[in-house]
C-alpha cells in the first residue's frame, strides 16, 4: 500500500478521519475531502504530516454541486499523478418523518448519500482503471432494515448498496467495488438519549458498541487483502442486523 493514493470524502472528522489515519499508517498518501470543516481538515493534515511530510492534501467541494466533483477528482489525481482508491464516506443523516418531508430534504439526502457517490465514481473510474484500483462505499445496515422516521436516508443507502453491486459489474474487471455497512459505531451528532443507546447495543450479538477502527480495518482489508472480492457488503455491526 506504500505510496498508493486514496481519496476519502468527508474525511475531516469521525469515521472518515479514522480511516485516513489507518491508511496513512499503512503508507498511503491521503486526499482529504471536506465541505465546510476546513479547520478540522487542516488539523488532521498537520497531524499526519508529523509522521510523514507531504503525504496529505486537502480538496474542498459541496457534494451536492455535481459539476464540482469531476474537477475535485482531477485535483486528487494531480497531487501524486495517480489514484488507487476512492472511499465514498461523506453522508448526511437526519430524520424525515412521513408527512413532513420536503423536496429540499429529499434532494439533500439522496444527493449526498447516492448521487454524489455515483458521479464521483464515474469521475474516478478512468484513473482507477490505470492502477487497477478499487472503490469502497460506506453504506448502512439500515439499507436492508429501514430505520423508523428515516425513510429517505434508508432509501438513499439502499440505493448505495445497489450502486455498489451495479458498479462492480460496470467497472470490472479493472476496478473492484465493495461496501462496508456500519452498525452502532458512532452515535449521531444530534441528541440521542442513553436509553436508546443501551437498547441499540443490547440488540447486537456482541453486546457492545463498535469502534471507528472496526470500519477502517474492514476498508483496509478490501484494499490490501481482497483481490478477488467485488460487489460485496460487509456488515460491521456486531451481528445487530441479524437480530430480529
Amino acid at each position: 500500500m506504500t505510496n498508493k493514493v486514496v481519496l476519502i470524502t468527508g474525511a475531516a472528522h469521525r469515521i472518515g478521519a479514522t480511516v485516513a489515519r489507518t491508511l496513512h499508517a499503512e503508507g498511503m498518501n491521503i486526499v482529504i475531502h471536506y465541505r465546510s470543516s476546513r479547520d478540522a481538515a487542516l488539523a488532521l493534515q498537520e497531524e499526519l504530516h508529523q509522521s510523514r511530510p507531504d503525504s496529505v492534501v486537502l480538496v474542498q467541494a459541496d457534494m451536492l454541486e455535481t459539476e464540482k466533483l469531476k474537477p475535485m477528482v482531477k485535483e486528487a489525481y494531480n497531487a501524486w499523478g495517480r489514484l488507487d482508491v476512492l472511499i465514498n464516506n461523506a453522508s448526511t443523516f437526519y430524520p424525515t418523518p412521513m408527512g413532513a418531508v420536503e423536496d429540499e430534504q429529499w434532494d439533500d439526502l439522496m444527493g449526498s448519500n447516492l448521487k454524489a457517490p455515483f458521479f464521483l465514481s464515474q469521475a474516478a473510474a478512468p484513473y482507477l482503471k490505470i492502477t487497477k484500483g478499487c472503490i469502497v462505499n460506506i453504506v448502512d445496515i439500515h439499507a436492508e432494515r429501514p430505520l423508523r422516521n428515516y425513510p429517505v436516508y434508508s432509501m438513499a443507502k439502499a440505493g448505495l448498496v445497489m450502486l455498489t453491486k451495479s458498479l462492480a459489474g460496470e467497472l470490472g474487471p479493472e476496478i473492484r467495488v465493495n461496501a462496508v455497512a456500519p452498525g452502532a459505531i458512532l452515535w449521531p451528532e444530534h441528541d440521542m438519549d442513553d436509553v436508546t443507546k443501551q437498547r441499540i447495543v443490547s440488540r447486537t450479538f456482541l453486546k457492545r458498541q463498535g469502534e471507528p477502527t472496526d470500519i477502517s480495518k474492514a476498508i483496509r482489508f478490501y484494499i490490501e487483502a481482497a483481490p478477488y472480492i467485488s460487489g460485496q457488503i460487509i456488515a460491521v455491526d456486531g451481528g445487530r442486523s441479524l437480530n430480529s
